[in-house]
């Protein structure tokens, strides 16, 4: 069993026992009671450099992954007419705009650099003992031009014995639509900066405040838990011909040795 799949199943778990909740903030496009079932405090580490963490428990939309990190951290668009999917257009207004988050505050300017990304990649190769390698998109002055406030919205990097390692801190998780893929994406994120900065890879430390699932996903959750994961653990493959952080697509990005069960459906909250 991969590392990520009993993770999975371990949280997931906790997160059954717990009574049912109602939601205050989310509901569901047809109108009917929005309950949740949450732990909080969840703090999953990720040895990137010893096993991918990708789910065999249901698949993963790994091109859909990529371009995530497309749009928010190299095009640093907040516009979903500049994203190759959907996942973001119930909380797009009518030109596109999901307001001052995400990739808008990628974009800020920070000690000297254009945009936040730039001082990432720029100062883990001028002083990688930096303690101050900080993505923030949490920006209270804007808050409320933001149709939704980021969910993960503090990454911390840290380079220690010559690996780029991630701290990623999420106010709020809807579990099972959004935890497989949050943790693929920054993984293949932290792979991406390893490359530009000729270094190798380590921890994926993925902090989540409010871990939940909601009460119309509690027949996809029993079924994931009586899902036998497969004994074969997948391995990313990256284009070695890329270095460029600014360079990659999501043809340079493919799972090797990937055996999964069917996917699960789900109503998303909004």
């Amino acid at each position: 069993m991969s590392y990520f799949d009993m993770v999975t199943k371990q949280t997931l778990s906790e997160i059954l026992k717990q009574e049912w909740e109602v939601d205050n903030r989310a509901v569901w496009k047809d109108g009917s009671p929005i309950m949740t079932k949450r732990i909080f405090g969840v703090v999953n580490r990720y040895n990137l450099a010893k096993e991918f963490p990708v789910p065999t428990l249901r698949p993963l939309p790994l091109k859909t992954i990529f371009e995530e990190i497309d749009w928010i951290y190299i095009k640093q668009s907040n516009n979903v007419n500049d994203l190759n999917s959907t996942i973001w257009d119930a909380w797009a207004d009518e030109t596109g705009s999901i307001g001052a988050a995400y990739g808008a505050q990628v974009a800020k300017p920070v000690f000297g650099y254009e945009n936040q990304m730039d001082y990432i990649l720029g100062e883990i190769q001028k002083n990688p003992t930096s303690r101050r390698l900080v993505i923030e998109l949490w920006n209270v002055n804007e808050l409320d031009e933001m149709n939704l406030p980021p969910c993960a919205h503090h990454l911390q990097f840290v380079v220690k014995n010559g690996k780029v390692n991630l701290i990623l801190k999420q106010r709020s998780q809807d579990f099972l639509v959004a935890n497989a893929f949050n943790v693929c994406e920054y993984s293949i994120f932290v792979h991406m900066v390893a490359r530009h900065c000729c270094l190798e890879v380590g921890e994926l430390i993925h902090i989540i405040g409010d871990c939940h699932i909601y009460n119309k996903h509690i027949e996809q959750a029993e079924e994931l838990m009586s899902r036998e994961p497969y004994p074969v653990t997948p391995t990313l493959w990256i284009n070695p011909e890329k270095t460029d952080f600014y360079s990659f697509t999501a043809d340079d990005f493919k799972l090797k040795n990937y055996f999964r069960h069917l996917q699960l459906k789900f109503d998303v909250a909004v």
